[in-house]
């Protein structure tokens, strides 16, 4: 009996650690990063970008600190003052808690 418990406890502990790393590769596997821009690539003015987005909401100051969240994050803001989320699929994505567009 004294055998089948020392055998038992580093089968069980094996068990689950291999749980927890086929667990961490799932999530690596199915989460969505927000692209981070490259030293090489340019990083865009949020702030002229999001004055332009922003020009026409009726709550700017808001429309601007929200989109300048969403620039930060995603290096784009689609063109025009509505619309056209197409042109940058992370500005599009992004989400509140209760599952509302962020992005303006």
């Amino acid at each position: 009996m004294a055998i089948s418990k020392t055998l038992f406890a580093p089968i069980l502990i094996s068990l689950i650690l291999l749980h927890l790393v086929e667990s961490n590769a799932r999530m690596d596997n199915t989460m969505v990063e927000s692209p981070s821009p490259s030293p090489s690539s340019s990083i865009m003015d949020c702030g002229s970008a999001c004055d332009e987005r922003c020009k026409l909401s009726s709550r700017p100051n808001l429309c601007k600190r929200a989109c300048g969240t969403c620039c930060e994050r995603c290096n784009c803001v689609p063109s025009g003052t509505y619309g056209h989320y197409e042109e940058c699929a992370c500005y599009a994505n992004m989400t509140t808690h209760g599952g509302r567009r962020k992005c303006p």
